[in-house]
């Protein structure tokens, strides 16, 4: 049980000599720095104009930066342990505001459905930009943090497991499609020895996961379910499973964990939410795309605040829009744009189609292993 706890602290990687062995040997870029950019440009406009066509939504302006006291800002967990970077801002006026850099744009975007009066079956996407400074730096972990959030109104009776699977089905349509977009435009990543990605998603709840592998960790059941299934949505991240841990840790007060529901064999479940994973073949481990959900009522809000420790948020302006009832119900989640143009474009590293600030010990080890990371 120890092991499974330690499991859930983190990204799972903690040392540099760890990264060194995961990185791959003898590693070449299909594309070279200057293709890759040309490749980047295309695969975004792909994905995001195909995410508005196939859920219905359109691109709006998003904040690097938000006030403490609008509770807007995302935790990302509900451990306390990634705190966003904070600062005081407007010179010249007492107090002065209190700034965030955005860690995701999560909550915000709920707030964002009603500014842009969007009705229901309509929402938002954005090109977001964020900075989470509490995180081990590796291959596929940065500080940097580019992301599609997008954001959906929906009805009650929608916030149920099939309306959840249909929407993730659309979304790895997209993902699928631009996989085949970019191999016509440049057609050397078709490979014989890197398999594309399967046409179908496998959708397994965390508790059913943990019932195959019951003697593993959280990344180990991850890792084995992606040797049976190169590509899996986990329902019902953040609900305690029957060991006594979470699958992983979840922020209360933007996804719904705590919703009960039944499994396809009719067992007892909970959670409206969860996590596309994917088996990277260059890498040869387990990547996560996105992370998305049917979001919390005011019931549910409560509910999982209660359990988290975290009544006193109820206070804040975001958290008492929904117990008032002032912003709509919807779904919605972040698809990781480094992460997702990492694997379609079978890159080894993030710091190929991202730039910002790498550990130097890690840039050597790129240095070593034939990765170019950008400066």
């Amino acid at each position: 049980m120890a092991d499974k706890k330690a499991d859930l602290a983190g990204p799972g990687i903690s040392t540099y000599e760890e990264v060194e062995k995961i990185l791959p040997v003898n590693y070449s870029s299909i594309l070279n720095p200057k293709e890759t950019q040309i490749a980047l440009f295309h695969l975004k406009r792909y994905i995001e104009d195909n995410l508005c066509k196939e859920l219905n939504l359109f691109h709006v302006e998003v904040p690097l930066i938000v006030s403490r006291e609008s509770g807007v800002n995302d935790y990302l967990d509900r451990d306390g342990s990634r705190t966003p970077i904070e600062f005081p801002c407007g010179l010249g006026i007492t107090p002065r505001i209190n700034g965030q850099v955005v860690q995701a744009a999560t909550k915000w975007k709920r707030l964002a459905l009603k500014q842009f009066n969007c009705n229901v079956g309509e929402g938002l996407v954005t090109d977001m930009r964020a900075v989470r400074k509490d995180y081990f730096l590796d291959h596929d972990h940065s500080s940097y943090v580019d992301q599609w959030d997008w954001e959906r109104v929906i009805t009650a009776d929608q916030r149920n497991l099939d309306f959840l699977k249909d929407v993730v089905r659309k979304i790895w349509k997209v993902i699928k499609g631009a996989e085949v977009f970019i191999q016509n435009m440049f057609p050397k990543l078709k490979s014989d020895t890197l398999p594309n990605l399967p046409d179908e998603l496998m959708f397994l709840h965390a508790e059913e996961i943990l019932d195959m592998y019951p003697d593993l960790p959280r990344k180990q059941r991850e890792t084995q379910i992606l040797q049976k299934y190169p590509a899996v949505f986990i329902i019902g991240i953040g609900w305690v499973l029957q060991d006594g841990y979470p699958h992983e840790m979840r922020a209360a007060d933007y996804d719904d964990w705590v919703t009960p529901t039944v499994s396809a064999k009719g067992k007892p479940m909970h959670g409206l939410n969860g996590d596309i994973l994917v088996w990277n073949p260059i890498t040869k481990r387990r990547h996560e795309l996105t992370s998305m959900g049917i979001r919390v009522t005011k019931e549910t809000l409560r509910q999982q605040l209660e359990l988290s420790g975290q009544l006193d948020f109820l206070k804040l302006p975001y958290h008492q829009a929904i117990l008032n009832d002032q912003i709509p119900l919807s779904i919605g989640g972040g698809i990781g744009q480094s992460r997702t143009t990492m694997l379609l474009l079978r890159k080894a590293h993030l710091g190929e189609v991202s730039v910002t600030v790498w550990p130097q010990q890690l840039k050597d080890i790129c240095n070593k292993k034939n990765i170019l990371v950008l400066e």
